[in-house]
């Protein structure tokens, strides 16, 4: 028979136990009356009688003792009882249930949220057919810096590759979108068939897109997600063969996505127009998302064996304008490409719950113990009477499990409301999907539970059950051997309670500092009364460079006229933000690198004359573009100071010369200019960048800058109405500068926040230990406090007394604490910012705060104890 099985038999035997005990009785009771019967009949008086069948029997309780061991239902009657007899004495004592709930609840809600964003994050399937097989295929030269696909890498692989069963791209990029009202700017991804392929996701109505579709000579085709057919276009069945219109191009759908692909690959648009591209006359620039998906059986050294090929190929190919000989083409598994550095992250927040789990079960374990102690005597009768030392640390245990069983449902709940606030520790869920209570995390919630009750349970049940507080019913003999052992064993959790809390004290500490010396870092220009507007012109419409710059010229032009405005400008990118846009490949006319290795390379923003001023960027040497810098013959840059400084450290950079893009056989360009730098890739980021005008370079997504004394508000309908006066059909995304800068400091606030109140909490559950302590010690000792006083102890050294012992306590728990935090540091250093994890001055401050905890906590029960009443006492 199965364990199942098995069980299951039990469980119906102690279900149907009374009308079993009812037929045990007349049973017997029929064996018991003809023996009766029998003894009378050899001439027995009746009462001898039934002395006799009684002893023949055995006893009828004993009989029927023997029949439920033989049935396997007595350790399920004897669970039963204590059950019940825990769930009366716990509902006795309704404060101590709801604050062991309360803390141990909040502690396993903590902990469950975070594994299930561990689990969607790196241990669940990605939602597409074996996943495992995608790979993102990047541009790499080194272990750290890797990029983009360009168009000339694109098609090499699609033609040359032998190790892939489908490869695609995509472009993403900002577009004027418009079904049948006024025309919305949202991002776009422009893929190729091969994308679709490579995830094998089958269209909900319609098709995918095919190969056909990438020819440019076929009909404009577009897929678009679930939400976007039915919030706009009426439906996922109305909404194949109905016109989109992208970027002024009127283009079909002929598919819709299946509900939940909101993004497919972690990229999260709606509209997806057929990707077409024109044979490349460069080798960059690299621009495309690569997406490929391995043969069965063919392992990803194998592509990157492939892909090292075509690689070689490629700079033969392109050797006159491309000379990065480490440059290789490098597949990287999806899931990996997608989560990116959270794994660190995640580790730093998952070890933060971890350190409030254990507090909060020391926590709670102190109560139990506290419990324990009180019904010591009890236990001590039990066993006196019979009990076994198993049954009754089956009974303390039980009373844990039940507290940790009402816990793990309140954490059930904590943890389904803290999954809304996941992205605050894991903005790339975003990319992956949402995480929620599966089964996995359902079975990790209970492991967590069970374990939580045990660990909860093995303080009360180590001191209740010693041989010593059950060998005796003495009452002084009980306490004090108890109080003896109770007071280590506190002392004990509430060491460990200190040093669970400086871990993540400390790391909120250097959050903090890194995240005020981040605020105080200066942007480098003044958004104070700085308003962007970003604008994409659709190709249709502005077929050639020359409608492009006349465009943006009238824009900027026009914007500079309106009241208020002081300057008015356009860039390719704005500041800050994580990223640079655009890069470039260049090289120095005077101090060349050595042939076969790899070009400088550095971040390219294409602005207009007036950009600087609109920004309140400095000019430091030379000078600005003006209206006559058009390229040509001539073409011109202008420079940050970080990048003149790395490339010129002592010397002028203005009138250096320098080959851009590899373009070796073009005119050279001249450095004119020097300007301050700006914080284009992140407060954190790099300084450098590569100004050049716009007339050189038009493209068709820019951002116009502007200046302006009057409300942001009222300025931006003056910049729609601009707008508006040259296309009547452009959509506009409007911000301030202002905004920007705040959003930017977003994610290293809530990393802060987050850790901040997990270490609040830690250090509330350390005091309220250390305060348990100290109260406990208190009513421990007050004999021995009477008589201090009565013998001309002062009041404070009394309190001294107990606030000493404390703070020993802190003390030892702070020690060991700075051992687990050398552990901490290694998932840090990713989060910081001009601050080590090994900061003296932060670890000094959060042991302060500890110690300062510890003595606040001390004080109050040391107050009580210096007024103490020797005649009491």
């Amino acid at each position: 028979m199965s364990l199942a099985s098995d069980l299951s038999a039990r469980l119906r035997r102690l279900l149907r136990r009374n009308r079993q005990e009812s037929e045990l009785d007349e049973e017997l009771r029929f064996h018991l009356d003809r023996q009766i019967e029998a003894g009378i009949g050899d001439g027995l008086a009746p009462d001898q009688a039934r002395r006799q069948a009684l002893l023949a029997l055995g006893g009828i309780e004993r009989t029927k003792e023997e029949v439920r061991e033989a049935s396997g239902v007595q350790p399920l009657e004897e669970l039963v009882t204590d059950l019940r007899y825990a769930g009366r004495a716990l509902r006795r004592n309704p404060a101590f249930v709801i604050a062991a709930v309360l803390v141990l609840g909040l502690g396993i809600g903590a902990s469950v949220a975070v594994f299930a964003v561990v689990n969607r994050m790196l241990l669940s399937d990605l939602p597409y057919p074996e996943a495992d097989r995608l790979v993102r295929i990047y541009e790499q030269n080194s272990p750290t810096n890797r990029w983009a696909l360009s168009a000339a890498d694109y098609q090499a692989i699609a033609a040359e590759q032998r190790s892939l069963d489908a490869f695609g791209a995509v472009q993403l990029g900002d577009a004027a979108v418009s079904t049948a009202g006024d025309p919305r700017r949202i991002r776009v991804g422009r893929a190729s068939a091969g994308f679709f392929q490579a995830l094998q996701i089958p269209a909900f109505r319609g098709r995918n897109l095919q190969v056909e579709d990438e020819d440019a000579g076929a009909p404009p085709v577009l897929v678009v997600s679930y939400g976007f057919a039915t919030q706009l276009l009426g439906g996922p069945d109305q909404a194949i063969g109905k016109s989109v219109t992208v970027d002024g191009v009127s283009s079909t759908v002929v598919g819709v996505l299946s509900p939940g692909y909101d993004q497919l690959a972690g990229i999260p648009v709606a509209v997806w127009p057929a990707l077409r591209l024109g044979p490349p006359t460069r080798r960059g620039p690299f621009f495309l998302l690569g997406l490929g998906r391995l043969k069965a059986g063919v392992t990803q050294d194998a592509v990157a064996r492939d892909l090292a090929g075509i690689s070689a190929g490629l700079l033969t190919r392109w050797n006159s304008d491309w000379k990065d000989s480490t440059a290789r083409l490098t597949p990287v598994p999806l899931r990996a490409a997608l989560v990116g550095s959270a794994d660190r992250r995640l580790g730093l927040f998952g070890a933060a719950v971890v350190l409030v789990l254990l507090i909060a079960v020391a926590n709670v374990a102190t109560l139990m113990l506290v419990r324990a102690l009180g019904r010591e005597r009890e236990l001590a009768v039990r066993a006196a009477l019979g009990a076994s030392r198993a049954r009754l640390g089956r009974l303390v245990v039980t009373e844990a499990m039940i507290v940790a069983i009402l816990a793990g449902l309140l954490g059930f709940l904590v943890a389904g409301f803290g999954l809304r606030f996941a992205s605050l520790i894991a903005p790339e869920l975003s990319r992956i999907g949402a995480p929620s209570l599966d089964g996995p995390t359902l079975m990790v919630a209970g492991v967590i539970t069970a374990a939580a009750g045990l660990l909860v349970g093995l303080a009360p049940v180590s001191v209740a059950l010693s041989r010593r507080s059950l060998a005796s019913l003495r009452s002084d003999e009980l306490r004090t051997g108890a109080s003896r052992r109770a007071t280590l064993m506190r002392g004990a959790l509430v060491v460990i309670e200190f040093a669970l809390a400086l871990p993540l004290l400390l790391g909120t500490g250097l959050l903090l500092n890194s995240f005020v010396r981040l605020a105080r870092v200066d942007p480098g220009y003044d958004p104070k009364d700085a308003v962007s507007v970003s604008l994409a012109l659709p190709g249709i419409r502005y077929p050639d460079g020359n409608a492009t710059i006349r465009f943006w010229r009238q824009a900027a032009a026009r914007a500079s006229e309106l009241p208020g405005v002081t300057a008015a400008g356009l860039s390719s990118v704005i500041p800050p933000q994580d990223g640079a846009g655009s890069t470039n490949n260049f090289n120095l006319v005077d101090h060349p690198v050595p042939p076969g290795t790899a070009e400088p390379v550095a971040p390219w923003s294409v602005v207009s004359e007036g950009y600087f001023e609109a920004l309140g960027v400095p000019l430091l040497d030379g000078r600005r573009f003006t209206p006559t810098d058009t390229g040509g013959p001539a073409p011109v840059v202008v420079v940050s100071r970080a990048w003149a400084q790395h490339y010129f450290p002592n010397d002028r950079a203005v009138g250096r010369q320098l080959v851009s893009g590899g373009c070796y056989e073009c005119p050279r360009t001249t450095v004119v200019g020097v300007v301050g730098d700006v914080k284009y890739q992140g407060l954190a980021g790099s300084d450098e960048m590569v100004y050049e005008p716009v007339a050189e370079y038009p493209q068709t997504s820019m951002n116009l800058v502007v200046r302006s004394r009057a409300e942001p508000a009222a300025v931006f309908q003056s910049l729609r109405e601009v707008v508006r006066s040259l296309d009547p059909e452009l959509p506009t995304n409007e911000t301030t500068l202002e905004e920007r800068l705040h959003a930017s400091l977003a994610n290293p606030g809530r990393w802060t926040l987050v850790l901040g109140g997990f270490a609040a909490v830690a250090v509330v559950l350390a005091a309220l230990g250390v305060f348990g302590l100290m109260s406990f010690v208190v009513r421990q000792r007050r004999r021995e406090i009477g008589v201090r006083i009565a013998l001309g102890a002062e009041p404070g050294s009394v309190t001294r007394m107990i606030v000493t012992r404390g703070l020993r306590y802190a003390v030892l728990g702070s020690l060991l604490g700075l051992g687990i935090s050398l552990l901490e540091a290694r998932w840090l250093p990713t989060l910081l910012f001009e601050v080590s994890p090994t900061d003296p001055l932060t670890i000094a401050a959060a042991a302060v705060v500890l110690l300062v905890t510890a003595v606040l906590a001390s004080w109050i029960p040391g107050a009580r104890a210096a007024q103490i009443r020797p005649v009491e006492a």
